[in-house]
């Protein structure tokens, strides 16, 4: 399947979860396998040997998690508060409508590596640059941030390559 035919499974629920916010349902283009595989197959064109892969709670681990198996690398989970049960590094954030606490294990990135990360969505960029600060922490460089969806309207973007200009952002939808 190509990425566009995996892509375009993607199904937008309008006012959810909250009035005037548009949701990107991807669950349709999770169910199917050979969609799933074309997103992990794309991505995987921006892995490096020996990385990990990071992904942000909850959708950004269904890729990280199928990426980092895909390329035998190891996958770091960024959770929400209280949700990782060693120490951690805590990072609160901005988000379209609201805010919320990030967190990532003390040593979750195993000697000074370079960090592919990975969310599902590239809004406001604060999910980002909370995950972004926590991986530097822990000791980890990101080199490379992939999304699934980017919203433009938010200027995530922007925001990103203000504060990170070394860090490219790929998304494999902008709306």
């Amino acid at each position: 399947m190509k990425i566009d035919e995996a892509v375009s499974l993607i199904r937008a629920i309008p006012n959810y979860p909250k009035p005037g916010i548009l949701f990107q349902d991807i669950t349709p283009l999770l169910a199917d396998g050979q969609a799933f595989s074309a997103v992990t197959d794309h991505f995987a064109e921006f892995a490096r040997p020996a990385t990990s892969i990071a992904g942000i709670e909850a959708r950004g681990f269904i890729f990280a998690s199928a990426l980092a198996n895909k390329m035998k690398t190891g996958f770091v989970p960024i959770r929400k508060a209280g949700k990782l049960p060693h120490t951690v590094f805590s990072q609160s954030y901005g988000l379209e409508y609201g805010t919320d606490i990030l967190e990532i294990h003390v040593d979750a990135i195993p000697f000074a590596g370079e960090v592919l990360l990975i969310d599902d969505v590239l809004a406001t960029g604060g999910t980002l640059d909370a995950a972004i600060q926590l991986v530097n922490r822990a000791g980890g460089t990101v080199y490379q941030i992939l999304a699934l969806l980017e919203i433009a309207a938010l200027d995530g973007r922007a925001r990103l390559a203000e504060k990170y200009p070394q860090i490219p952002v790929h998304s494999l939808v902008v709306s």
